[in-house]
C-alpha cells in the first residue's frame, strides 16, 4: 500500500507542512523522508533549535526547509489574508497572535498555496488541528462538514471504519426559525460517500455497511433510523456506491449471517467500509479491530477540507509520523 503511494508521490512533488517541527518523532520522520526523496518536508520552529535537536538524535534534515513564524518575513501578507477569510471575527492584532503559533502557521502556508498538506497534532489537540483548518481552509465545494475515517490493514487485508474521531454524534441543523436545513440523517451519509472515497484512494473497492444495533428493519429506537435514512440518502447521493443498511456488524462481515438477516443484500456479509452512527461506536470500534482484531490503524484521516489536512495522536511514534506523511500527501 506504502509502496504505491510513493510511487506516485515520486511522480508527483508534494510539500507537506509539519506544525510540530521540534519535536523528535517529526525529526526522525522528516530524516527518512530526505533519504527517500519523494516527498519534501517543511518543519515549523525556531531553525536554531529545531537543528540543535536534530543533531542530538542523529537525525539528518539537510536541505529541508525550516520556518518561524516570529521571523517570518511574508508575516503582515498572512495576517491581511487571515483578517479577510476571518471575515471580521478577529482583528489584525489577534490574527498575528494566532499566526505565531505552529497550526495556524502551517495552516495558512497550505491555505496560500506555499505547501500542498499539512500534518500535526504530535504535541496539538485534535481541536487545535481542526479548528485552524475549518477557520482558514475551510470545506471544499459541496461539502457540509468535515469527518474522519481510519484505515485498518492486517497483512493484505483491508478496511475502512468512519466517523471515529470528529462528529460526536448526529442532529439535525436548524434555521433560526427552527426548519431542517441539514439533518442528520443528511450528514451520515456525506460521511458514508467520503469515507468511500477515502477507502478507494488504498486500493480498497468500497461495500459500505452502515452499522446499527438492528439489521434491516429488526430493531427500533436508538439510531436505527438514523443509519436506515442515511443509507437511502446515500443511495441517492451515489447511486453506483455498494450500500446497505441499517446492519449489525456480525451481519456486515459473516456471509452466512448477513444473507440470513439481510438476504438479497450486495454488502451483507463482505463489507470492507464501516459507518459508525456515533463516535463512540466508532472509536470503541476500530480500536477493538486494533487491540483485539492485530490491525494497524492508519487515522484519523480528516475528510471534506478542501485541502489534505491530518492529526497523529499525542502517543504516536515516528513510523506513524513517517507513513501518515505519506497518506497526507497522497491525498492531494
Amino acid at each position: 500500500m506504502f509502496n504505491a503511494m510513493i510511487e506516485i508521490l515520486r511522480a508527483n512533488p508534494r510539500k507537506i507542512v509539519f506544525t510540530e517541527g521540534h519535536d523528535p518523532r517529526i525529526l526522525e520522520a522528516t530524516a527518512r523522508l530526505v533519504e527517500g526523496g519523494f516527498l519534501t518536508p517543511i518543519l515549523i520552529g525556531n531553525e536554531e533549535q529545531v537543528r540543535a535537536k536534530a543533531a542530538a538524535g542523529g537525525y539528518n534534515i539537510q536541505g529541508v526547509e525550516i520556518l518561524d513564524p516570529l521571523t517570518y518575513p511574508g508575516m503582515d501578507q498572512m495576517v491581511d489574508t487571515m483578517v479577510q477569510l476571518r471575515k471580521g471575527k478577529m482583528a489584525p492584532e489577534e490574527c498575528r497572535a494566532a499566526l505565531s503559533k505552529g497550526n495556524y502557521f502551517g495552516t495558512m502556508l497550505v491555505k496560500m498555496g506555499y505547501a500542498d498538506a499539512l500534518l500535526g497534532g504530535a504535541t496539538y489537540s485534535t481541536a487545535d488541528t481542526v479548528r485552524p483548518a475549518l477557520q482558514l481552509v475551510k470545506t471544499r465545494k459541496g461539502a457540509h462538514l468535515v469527518s474522519s475515517c481510519f484505515i485498518l490493514v492486517r497483512g493484505d487485508e483491508k478496511i475502512a471504519m468512519g466517523d471515529c474521531a470528529i462528529n460526536l454524534s448526529y442532529e439535525d441543523t436548524l434555521d433560526k426559525d427552527g426548519n431542517v436545513v441539514l439533518s442528520g440523517a443528511q450528514k451520515l451519509a456525506e460521511v458514508a460517500i467520503e469515507t468511500a472515497k477515502t477507502a478507494k484512494v488504498f486500493g480498497i473497492d468500497p461495500k459500505v455497511a452502515m452499522l446499527s444495533f438492528s439489521t434491516n428493519g429488526s430493531g427500533k429506537g436508538g439510531t436505527v433510523k438514523l443509519s436506515h435514512d442515511a443509507t437511502v440518502i446515500a443511495k441517492e447521493m451515489d447511486p453506483e456506491l455498494m450500500i446497505d443498511g441499517e446492519m449489525q456488524f456480525d451481519a456486515a462481515v459473516a456471509p452466512e449471517v448477513g444473507q440470513l438477516k439481510f438476504p438479497g443484500s450486495a454488502v451483507a456479509g463482505y463489507a470492507n467500509t464501516f459507518i459508525f452512527p456515533t463516535i463512540e461506536a466508532g472509536n470503541i470500534g476500530y480500536k477493538i479491530a486494533q487491540r483485539l482484531g492485530g490491525f494497524e490503524a492508519y487515522g484519523p484521516i480528516l475528510q471534506g477540507l478542501a485541502a489534505p489536512i491530518n492529526d497523529l495522536s499525542r502517543g504516536c511514534n515516528a513510523d506513524e509520523v513517517y507513513k501518515m506523511a505519506i497518506i497526507t500527501a497522497a491525498l492531494v
